[in-house]
């Protein structure tokens, strides 16, 4: 045996209790594969030798006589195994047979059983659904009419107290808006609301007086609230039975006045307003005792137990028409303690609602088919009818079908399908815990029994044609077994009778050859060869004779690593574009609520594909498809993953804008993919995890580095698996190659759009090529729109302006539910405010002669605001919210389209005001507590302290975030300097800072108008709340003129007064609230300013967005002639100045003042890295403003004139 063979043998470890040496044991083995062992196999392979010439030498006359003896295989043996052969081809062919019947039957039975198990799942998941969803809205509605019982409880008691009112001539205030909420809170349509006080037999007279007076007040404080339109107060009057009454059958139904002994039930106030149903009068002294023995049972019910009580009814809905539901009568007490055993019942309340109404929406639509039957433990009340004569099967049960949301009467018996006995779901859907021991004998306990069924229609919904489906598959798959196997056993048959012939003449041969015995010995020999090998001549480990160390298995970590080789690949990289400058404006958790967002949506897309997601690198998602399952199709796998990456980003972001601001949705996604092997393995160590190696993820990486903007771009290698797999209309060659770090040029190509894939003919690679605007492609432009415009994205997006006006909106909300909350809740009548609101700006001052040095800001009690546990916040309502967005949606119309000073850059100052006000932190420890969450009420204190009362008073916050909303409303787009030499009408009323002054007044009149007093109720509740709201907004906006030369002399003065010792050990001013004031007032100033030019102060790719839209204002106002000097001339050297003179001082204040944490540090560095940027890049950065200015305006202009290069 060769060397080569010996290596290429598989070992396997030797016997267990074989004592001989490896060594041994390779060398024996060695020994006989070479031919050099002694066993019986030479010594025939010498008999052999000497047979096959004719043994002339050395043999034996055994030997001879062994020759000449001949074996035969005898005719009848041929015959026998024929007929054999013929019985196990008949045997096969039966268990064939069977089997193909036997597994179509099993199919068969299976799928129906499994179509079977998935009905009765799902129906016993939609039954649960009911009964909870019934028995909550059960809950609700007895809780709720208990509340509102207690309620009418305490008024009446309250009322007693002052008035010295008492029922039952008692009439309930505002009584259609509390019987509304109730309404509310049932859970059904149009259900029918009753108070019916308690009247002794001596108090008629006077109850009838009584209610002749109140009618008309509380019919017209409901046809105001219901806005009922039918009938007039005097003809509802008229149609008022002015007497207790009842309904006499015997008499026509006609109205009869109640006589005998006893107390009566009136019904006195009920809603909705309006006639009795199937009657022409109102519902007014009608009692209700008289309706039906049941009714009067409730009744008793209820006084005796003090619980309220519910029975089925028949309810009318028109003249000769009736619906099913039931009557609920709650007691209502003489005060609001219902506990209190000497607490007396003296009234009712009477609610009827339909159960066709109630069961509506207890399922979702789709889920159809469930039928209910309610039954009742007491027979069903019936007006006007002797429920006795009614047959026992409808005395107290009603039956409902249930389709998804709506809900259909099947009839008044139980009428489900008996076939469905066994699956019901009986629960009892209302006990009200009633206690017999408290009845009068024979008396029935009001209790409600859900039973639900599932209906043929569900079941059929189960029941599909897979069972015949697979019945049939079955059958042919045998069918094509059984023809496989025929023309196998053909095959096979003549194959083996080939061999048969083959094996006969061997055998024929060696027994002309060998004798018997030693023809039978060498088949045993040669069997026990081919049977056991050679496994023991193997060691323990496998191999013969190597030492263990030899194996590697030894090293750090006691086994061998966990790893493999993965020889097709495709990996992916995606990174978030813009996401460090978006970032660089936003809080730590609106970074994190963005990335979970987006990664948490993009890992279910990975789970939908099956791809693996590697890892997260920063904002930079990784993911591989081809692994760990190897599959052929990985590239266009990894293709389509990156494609609903893409469309998901794009959702994600235009969401995402409403809750983190401006500039969210221009986020977008950069992907590159490319395809390979790749080591992955568990890399164990500390935090061990799955990774990938090797040059395919590198280059992955240079794919997404060189990749566009919302693009996908693959290598060469990719390009072709897509080409191969018939789809090479999904990819576009980029019109040059690129230059990759370590690969050099390489050719790449983009993903079409998702609307336009096209998959190629296979046969036919030149006609897959798609059809992206084919005609289009065939010139230049056309490329350059694919190179540079051509995404996946199709999306129609909702408007910006509206996206933001919803983020203000949810930005100021939040702070006026703190205004609220920390008030105690409430918002007061505006109108008592209407004439402090008339006399700001009165007298004829403007805006900046209301200009103070120092606003008085909320002092607020230390003791109070400890007991709270800090600021609490409470809702402000729907109407306050939609006259918020109303006039958030106002301002933002009233913002011109201008490049720089719009509607989008007020957003991005409020962003950054926000920003400043959420990091305010304690001077002392340096924490990081923010103003909105302090973790309790010593805390909050103390930050209240060191942020000069800011933190501690919402509307203050409220008023400098309203300020960066409306600071630049209206704006001309040019300077006020413009604005004076223009002589503009504005420049004549205000003189200087004439566009703050102008916000001002704008944005406030549209405040002050009457469609917004709910939110001027929730900004201020006082006078002086109103004074220091409007001081905050006029001191804020008009800080933002830095150009007025006085205003800013004076803030620097007051700056260096206030500040002008930065250690916190030590007073700067004297204590005091005063000088409090005066510091508040210099950081919120400073705030609005840092904020209004936060744009230099964030990421570079922040700042020169805005700086080039700023310039493109300049510069058309330029071009306009509203303007008297280039400003692209200086506007280098300027920007320079503009950092050194007022932007990095300002973020040294910031810092200095101690009171925004780590903000101030950051808007620092970002104004001294962006200011080292601006050197650099300014000068080409101005022209290319131009140039991208004359484009936009007019091309024709041609590119700007080049300027000397300014060096600082």
């Amino acid at each position: 045996m060769s060397s080569s063979t010996l290596s290429n043998m598989t070992y396997y470890p030797s016997r267990e209790g074989d004592k001989r040496s490896a060594a041994s044991r390779k060398r024996q083995f060695l020994q006989q594969s070479s031919g050099g062992g002694t066993g019986s196999t030479s010594q025939l392979t010498q008999q052999s030798s000497h047979s096959s010439n004719g043994g002339r030498t050395g043999s034996s006359s055994g030997d001879l006589d062994m020759i000449r003896h001949k074996i035969y295989i005898p005719p009848s043996v041929g015959k026998r195994e024929e007929a054999n052969v013929l019985r196990a081809r008949a045997l096969v062919a039966l268990i064939l047979l069977l089997a193909a019947t036997g597994v179509a039957t099993g199919a068969n039975v299976l799928v129906k059983q499994q179509e079977r198990r998935d009905f009765e799942n799902q129906f016993a998941a939609y039954a649960k659904e009911i009964v909870t969803v019934s028995r909550s809205k059960a809950n609700l509605l007895f809780d709720a009419l208990d509340s509102f019982a207690s309620s009418i409880g305490a008024q009446a008691a309250a009322e007693h107290a002052f008035h010295n009112t008492s029922w039952p001539f008692y009439r309930i205030p505002s009584w259609s808006v509390q019987a509304k909420k109730l309404a509310d809170l049932t859970g059904v349509d149009d259900p029918t609301i009753a108070v019916a006080p308690i009247v002794q037999e001596g108090e008629r007279d006077q109850w009838n007086s009584f209610a002749a007076q109140q009618n008309p007040i509380w019919y017209q404080e409901s046809i105001d609230n219901e806005e009922y339109k039918e009938f007039t107060v005097e003809q509802l009057l008229q149609k008022t039975i002015p007497f207790i009454h009842f309904y006499d059958p015997e008499n026509s139904n006609r109205p009869t006045p109640v006589s005998g002994p006893g107390e009566v039930y009136p019904y006195f106030q009920a809603y909705p307003i309006g006639l009795n149903p199937g009657m022409s009068a109102m519902r007014t002294n009608i009692n209700i005792l008289n309706s039906s023995q049941r009714t009067e049972e409730l009744f008793t019910i209820t006084k005796k137990t003090r619980r309220p009580t519910i029975g089925f009814t028949q309810l009318r809905i028109d003249r000769g028409k009736s619906i099913l539901g039931s009557q609920i009568v709650q007691p209502i007490y003489d005060g609001p303690d219902t506990e209190a055993e000497d607490r007396k019942i003296v009234a009712i309340t009477a609610i009827s609602l339909h159960w066709l109404d109630y069961f509506k929406n207890v399922l979702s639509d789709g889920e159809d088919g469930l039928v209910v039957v309610l039954e009742s433990a007491c027979p069903r009340l019936f007006e006007g009818e002797d429920w006795q004569d009614l047959p026992d099967s409808q005395r107290n049960i009603i039956t409902y079908q249930v389709d998804g949301s709506e809900v259909v009467l099947l009839g008044e018996a139980d009428l489900h399908d008996p076939e469905y006995d066994a699956l019901v779901v009986s629960e009892t859907f209302l006990d009200l815990d009633i206690d017999q021991s408290q009845l009068p004998e024979g008396s029935c306990i009001p209790a409600l029994t859900l039973h639900v069924y599932p209906s043929a229609e569900l079941e059929n919904s189960f029941q599909t044609d897979n069972a015949t489906i697979y019945t049939v598959a079955v059958v042919a798959i045998f069918a094509f077994t059984t023809l496989i196997f025929l023309l196998y056993d053909f095959s096979v048959g003549k194959r083996q009778r080939a061999v048969m012939d083959r094996i006969a003449k061997q055998d024929r041969i060696v027994s002309d050859i060998f004798p018997t015995a030693f023809r039978d010995r060498l088949y045993e020999n040669n069997t026990k060869i081919m049977v056991t090998g050679d496994a023991e001549l193997l060691d323990e480990d496998g191999l013969i004779g190597l030492d263990e160390t030899f194996t590697g298995r030894s090293n750090s970590m006691g086994s061998d690593p966990l790893a493999d080789l993965f020889p097709s690949v495709t990996v992916v990289f995606a990174d978030l574009v813009g996401f460090t400058a978006w970032s660089s404006a936003r809080e730590p958790h609106q970074v994190f609520i963005l990335l979970e967002t987006i990664y948490g949506a993009f890992d279910k897309l990975a789970y939908r594909h099956s791809v693996f997601k590697v890892e997260t690198v920063g904002d930079c998602y990784v993911a591989a498809a081809g692994l760990p399952e190897p599959t052929d199709d990985h590239a266009v796998v990894a293709c389509r993953f990156a494609r609903d990456c893409l469309k998901k980003m794009k959702d994600a972001t235009l969401r995402l804008e409403v809750a983190l601001g401006p500039d969210t949705s221009d986020l977008d996604l950069r992907t590159g993919i490319h395809s390979g092997q790749v080591t992955a393995g568990v890399l164990r160590g500390q935090r061990s995890r799955f990774q990938l190696f090797g040059d395919t993820m590198n280059t992955a990486a240079r794919m997404e580095s060189s990749s566009g903007r919302g693009r996908i771009q693959v290598s060469q290698v990719t390009a072709d698996l897509l080409t191969e797999a018939g789809l090479s209309g999904w990819i576009i060659p980029r019109s040059t190659k690129m230059f990759v770090k370590g690969k050099g040029e390489m050719q790449t190509y983009w993903v079409r759009k998702s609307s336009r894939l096209i998959k190629s003919n296979s046969s036919n690679p030149e006609s897959g090529m798609g059809t992206l605007d084919e005609e289009a492609e065939s010139d230049e432009s056309s490329e350059r729109a694919k190179e540079e415009g051509d995404d996946f994205l199709d999306i129609e997006e909702m408007d910006k302006n509206d996206r933001l006006v919803e983020w203000n909106v949810e930005v100021l909300a939040s702070l006026l539910e703190q205004i609220v909350g920390s008030r105690g809740g409430g918002v007061n009548q505006i109108q008592t405010l209407s004439e402090a609101e008339k006399g700001i700006g009165m007298g004829g001052r403007t805006v900046l002669e209301e200009f103070t040095p120092i606003i008085k800001l909320k002092r607020f009690d230390v003791e109070e605001l400890k007991l709270r546990g800090g600021l609490t916040s409470m809702t402000i309502g729907d109407e306050v919210k939609s006259q918020l967005r109303n006039y958030i949606s106002s301002i933002s119309e009233m913002y011109p389209d201008n490049a720089f000073h719009n509607f989008e850059h007020a957003s991005h100052v409020t962003a950054s005001v926000k920003k400043l006000l959420s990091r305010i932190v304690n001077i002392d420890d340096g924490n990081g507590l923010g103003a909105g969450n302090p973790s309790d009420g010593v805390d909050l204190v103390d930050l209240a302290g060191h942020s000069y009362g800011i933190t501690s008073d919402p509307l203050t916050q409220f008023a400098v975030v309203f300020s960066a909303i409306i600071h630049d409303v209206d704006h001309p787009g040019v300077s006020n300097m413009q604005l004076v030499k223009e002589n503009t009408r504005w420049a004549q009323i205000y003189k200087k800072s004439i566009a703050e002054q102008k916000s001002v007044d704008i944005a406030w009149n549209m405040l002050m108008s009457e469609e917004y007093s709910a939110l001027r109720a929730s900004i201020y509740h006082t006078e002086e709340d109103l004074q220091r709201f409007r001081q905050l907004v006029v001191n804020t906006v008009m800080a933002t003129d830095i150009v007025d030369r006085e205003l800013q002399a004076l803030r620097k003065a007051r700056w260096e007064t206030a500040f002008h010792n930065v250690d916190p050990t030590e007073e700067s001013l004297d204590d005091g609230a005063e000088s409090e004031d005066c510091k508040a007032t210099i950081v919120i100033e400073h705030l609005i300013q840092a904020s209004d030019v936060s744009h230099t102060m964030q990421h570079w790719y922040v700042y020169k967005k805005w700086n080039e839209r700023f310039f493109m204002e300049c510069y058309g106002a330029f071009v306009a002639g509203r303007a008297d000097v280039d400003p692209s001339k200086n506007w280098y050297k300027e920007e320079i100045g503009f950092f050194d003179h007022y932007v990095i001082p300002l973020a040294k204040k910031l810092q200095s003042c101690g009171v925004f944490g780590v903000s101030s540090h950051e808007y620092l560095n970002y104004a001294v890295a962006n200011r080292e940027e601006w050197v650099r890049e300014g000068d080409s950065l101005v022209q290319q403003y131009i140039s991208t200015f004359r484009e936009q305006n007019n091309p024709s202009l041609g590119p700007p004139p080049e300027r000397a290069i300014f060096t600082p």
